[in-house]
C-alpha cells in the first residue's frame, strides 16, 4: 500500500525576510515614516471629530490627577505616601494614548514631523492645535465640574484634589515654562517610542515609566494639571485668573520641549542617516 504523499510548504526568501523584519527593532525612519502616516490620518479628520475626541481626551487625562488625590487622601503626606501615590500619576495618559483619545502635547511630534517634511501642512497643523487645545482644555474643566461641583467625590478626596492644583500653581512663571520643557519633551518622546512599539504591553510599560517621570518630577504638562488647578477653582482655593497665569507658560514650555527637543531632533537624525 503506497504511503500519502506529504506536501511540505517551505517559506519563501522574501517571506522570512519580511518576518525578521517585523521582528527588528524600527529604525528611525521607520518610526518617523510611521508619525508621519498618524500625522496625515490626524490631520484628514474634521474639527467636529477632533473636537470631540479632544474633549474626550481632557477629560480622560483628569484621571491623572484623581488617582493621586485617591491615593493621597488615603495614605496621607508622607514622602513613602507621596511616592505611591506618583506610582498612579501615568493613569491618565495611558487611558488618553492607547485609547486613542486626541493629546495637545502628543501634537507637538506627530503634524509638526510631518510638516517639516511637507511645508503644505502648516495651516492644518494650526487647526489641529487650536481644535484639539481648546478641546482638551475644555474637557478638563468638565472633570474639574464632575469632581468638586457634583458631590461624585467624598470631601476629603475633592480636598486631595484641589490642593494638587494649589501645589502645581504656585510656581513662578519662569520655573512653569523650563518644567514645561522638560514635560513636553518627555511627553512628546512617549509618542515617539510608541509610534515604534511593537506591542501594546511595551506601550503600556514605555508610558507608565516615562510619565511616572514627569509626575515624580512635578514637571508642567498643560492638560494633566489642568484638571488640577481648575478643581481647585472650582473648590474655591485659587483665583481663575491664577489658572491662565500658569497656563501660558505651561503651553508655551511643553511645545518648546516638544518641538524642539523631540521632533526638531529627530527629524534631523532621520535625516543624517
Amino acid at each position: 500500500m503506497p504511503l500519502p504523499k506529504i506536501k511540505l510548504h517551505v517559506a519563501s526568501d522574501d517571506a522570512s525576510a519580511s518576518v525578521q523584519r517585523d521582528l527588528d527593532r524600527p529604525t528611525a525612519s521607520e518610526i518617523y515614516q510611521q508619525v508621519a502616516k498618524n500625522a496625515k490620518r490626524e490631520l484628514s479628520r474634521t474639527n467636529l471629530a477632533l473636537a470631540v475626541s479632544g474633549i474626550v481626551g481632557g477629560l480622560t487625562m483628569g484621571l491623572t490627577g484623581l488617582s493621586v488625590a485617591l491615593v493621597r487622601a488615603q495614605l496621607g503626606a508622607g514622602s513613602v505616601a507621596q511616592f505611591i501615590a506618583t506610582c498612579f500619576y501615568p493613569m491618565g495618559f495611558m487611558a488618553v494614548i492607547l485609547g486613542r483619545g486626541q493629546l495637545f502635547t502628543e501634537n507637538t511630534l506627530y503634524p509638526v514631523a510631518l510638516m517639516l517634511t511637507e511645508r503644505r501642512h502648516f495651516w492644518s497643523t494650526m487647526r489641529l492645535w487650536s481644535v484639539v487645545f481648546s478641546a482638551n482644555v475644555i474637557g478638563a474643566l468638565l472633570f474639574a465640574m464632575l469632581a468638586v461641583r457634583t458631590g461624585a467625590l467624598r470631601s476629603e478626596y475633592a480636598d486631595a484634589l484641589a490642593q494638587l492644583g494649589v501645589e502645581a500653581a504656585r510656581y513662578p512663571a519662569s520655573h512653569i515654562f523650563w518644567s514645561g520643557v522638560v514635560g513636553g519633551w518627555i511627553i512628546a518622546m512617549v509618542a515617539w517610542l510608541v509610534s515604534g512599539s511593537h506591542s501594546i504591553t511595551g506601550s503600556v510599560m514605555l508610558i507608565w515609566t516615562l510619565t511616572f517621570v514627569v509626575g515624580l518630577g512635578h514637571f508642567a504638562h498643560c492638560i494633566a494639571a489642568s484638571g488640577e488647578i481648575l478643581a481647585a477653582v472650582l473648590h474655591g482655593q485659587l483665583n481663575a485668573s491664577r489658572y491662565f497665569l500658569w497656563l501660558g507658560p505651561a503651553v508655551l514650555g511643553n511645545i518648546t520641549g516638544g518641538v524642539l527637543l523631540v521632533t526638531l531632533l529627530e527629524y534631523g537624525q532621520v535625516n543624517l542617516e
